[in-house]
């Protein structure tokens, strides 16, 4: 009895009883326009005149149907009641006219039948007592029963069976047109080839958004935490013999940490805001060539690592004047390829930073070059291409249309990497 009678089917007879009750003012509509054609005052008199204002209804139905919002409407009520897995419904209004057409049949498929079903329910389970009953109330058999077919079966000793077998039609018939429109439904109100695109887009910006904070995140924070370790190490180690390293350490231990919770607090702030990180939203401002390359420096060379800074900003000779993307991605690279010095290099570090252009300065590039000794064979964790911070660094260069090359050249470590001036982030 579960398909006929369990929780399933119960919830679908309820979807079929909604999809009655929102085809009345419809139908209310219809009767009128019936009603007005055929010169009567009340067409629920007539049976043919009931069915004609019902076939009439349907095509305004139909028309309604074409709003964008009717889906998403309708797929909430299946997902609740019909029992149809939620991944083979479509989300959100639909987009195109085919799937508003599909959406047309969908409404004018659950509103007809449900009004059928509604009908039936508000019928025949008074019909189904009164017949059930008749044997047993000696009344009943003096209320007029109509005449037709159901006046020759309603006799006092086969009234009960016909009641019964009303009362088992109506379930069966409830039954199937909830598996009717739970088959329909994933046919219907399924997503379309554009709504699969546009799924896949909503997933691929959220996506770049994640790897961008991802990247923030583990430049911001990775770079510090090399640093502030490196400090710490060589302070330990001359803790006794020079006092003014040692507060020196501590002091660039503290301004990085002071930084990075500042960084730390504007993605965070970005990430709880939804926003994407474009350098212009969220709590704090990012840091940039123009502003924070110095101190980024200060505090490297701070660990212990001798550190050359060649900068040749070029005309006009004003880092200031740096686009605001290219200045924030450039500054991250630097701290990644510091970050990577840190971590795995043994020797001083030259650092280059140059805007390049042509004669006509139609085409300007960004140029950073860093390179230093490559790791030593003491235990030193060896140094590849493929990590977190390079694929991020590369990726940030990606955006704005620039490349990113790293590896050994020489005998030393070089990171370069080259990013235009002249455009909008891609």
């Amino acid at each position: 009895m579960g398909p006929l009678l369990g929780a399933r089917a119960r919830r679908r007879w309820v979807h079929l009883i909604l999809g009655g009750a929102l085809l009345m003012p419809y139908f209310l509509l219809a009767e009128v326009v019936v009603g007005l054609m055929a010169g009567v005052g009340n067409v629920l008199g007539s049976p043919r005149l009931t069915f004609a204002a019902y076939g009439a209804s349907l095509p305004l139905v139909a028309a309604t149907a074409v709003f964008a919002l009717v889906r998403p409407m309708s797929v909430g009520a299946v997902r609740a009641l019909c029992g149809v897995p939620g991944e083979r419904l479509a989300d959100g209004p639909a987009r195109t006219w085919r799937a508003r057409g599909r959406t047309s049949a969908w409404w004018t498929l659950h509103l007809g039948v449900g009004a059928a079903v509604s009908g039936m329910s508000l019928a025949v389970p008074p019909m189904a007592v009164v017949l059930i009953a008749l044997p047993f109330v000696p009344r009943l058999r003096e209320v007029p029963m109509g005449d037709g077919w159901f006046a020759a079966a309603a006799a006092p000793y086969t009234a009960p069976l016909l009641g019964i077998g009303l009362l088992c039609g109506l379930v069966l018939c409830a039954a199937a047109a909830g598996a009717l429109l739970a088959r329909a439904a994933p046919v219907l109100l399924g997503p379309t080839a554009a709504d699969r695109l546009a799924a896949a887009e909503e997933r691929a910006a959220d996506l770049a958004v994640r790897n961008r904070l991802a990247r923030e995140l583990h430049d911001a924070v990775g770079h510090a935490l090399s640093a502030v370790t490196l400090q710490a190490s060589a302070a330990r180690r001359v803790l006794d013999d020079d006092p003014g390293f040692v507060r020196e350490a501590l002091a660039a231990i503290e301004d990085t940490t002071r930084r990075t919770v500042g960084e730390l607090d504007a993605v965070l702030g970005l990430l709880r805001e939804g926003d994407g990180v474009d350098g212009a939203a969220g709590p704090g401002p990012a840091p940039t060539l123009a502003a924070d390359l110095d101190g980024l420096l200060a505090r490297s060379r701070a660990a212990g690592v001798p550190i050359t800074a060649h900068q040749d900003p070029g005309p006009p000779g004003d880092w200031a004047r740096l686009p605001a993307l290219a200045s924030r991605e450039g500054y991250r690279i630097v701290q990644e390829g510091l970050s990577n010095a840190l971590r795995h290099g043994t020797g001083p570090v030259e650092l280059w930073i140059a805007v390049r252009g042509d004669e006509d300065g139609t085409r300007r590039e960004l140029e950073i070059t860093m390179t230093n000794p490559p790791d030593t064979a003491d235990g030193a964790k060896p140094r590849g291409t493929g990590g977190r911070g390079l694929r991020g660094a590369a990726e940030r260069a990606a955006l704005l249309g620039g490349r990113v090359e790293a590896g050994p050249d020489g005998g030393r470590w070089r990171l370069r990497a080259v990013l235009p001036l002249g455009g909008e982030e891609r």
